[in-house]
């Protein structure tokens, strides 16, 4: 076999060489490294990040049994012409359950009672996690 060149860049010629070493054409394995993977991230087989912790959701059930309660007990009070949120909100999934594979029709009070209900939920469900973990984890002490 002759030994030719390349044209490289500006015209430039550059001798032909082999791409890979004999090592590697006669069958040895060669595997990426990657620079971020070190011995001392792994755990339990499992790759993790020392900077970002990875329990950062913190859950905790009793925030989320005390936030339950936290929100069902004050909008089950009757503050809205005799009737509480709750109630008017099961009262309108059971009225739309009763024409089932109809969905309901977007000026129906069920999409008001199920927004403002879920909101309600939600906040009261952020707010006790910031409360709760803000307390055990002292944030709030001076």
């Amino acid at each position: 076999m002759a030994a030719s060149t390349v044209s490289g860049l500006a015209g430039a010629t550059l001798a032909r060489r082999p791409a890979f070493s004999t090592g590697f054409t006669t069958g040895a394995r060669v595997s990426a490294r990657n620079p971020l993977m070190t011995r001392n991230l792994e755990r339990n087989g499992r790759i993790t990040c020392m900077t970002f912790p990875r329990d950062w959701l913190r859950r905790d059930l009793n925030v989320i049994g005390f936030g339950l309660i936290g929100w069902i007990a004050p909008s089950s009070v009757p503050a809205i012409n005799g009737n509480s949120l709750t109630g008017l909100f099961f009262s309108s999934i059971s009225q739309e359950l009763s024409h089932f594979p109809s969905p309901p029709a977007l000026d129906s009070p069920f999409w008001l009672w199920l927004v403002t209900w879920h909101l309600g939920l939600f906040l009261a469900l952020t707010f006790g996690q910031i409360g709760f973990k803000g307390r055990t984890e002292g944030y709030f002490d001076k």
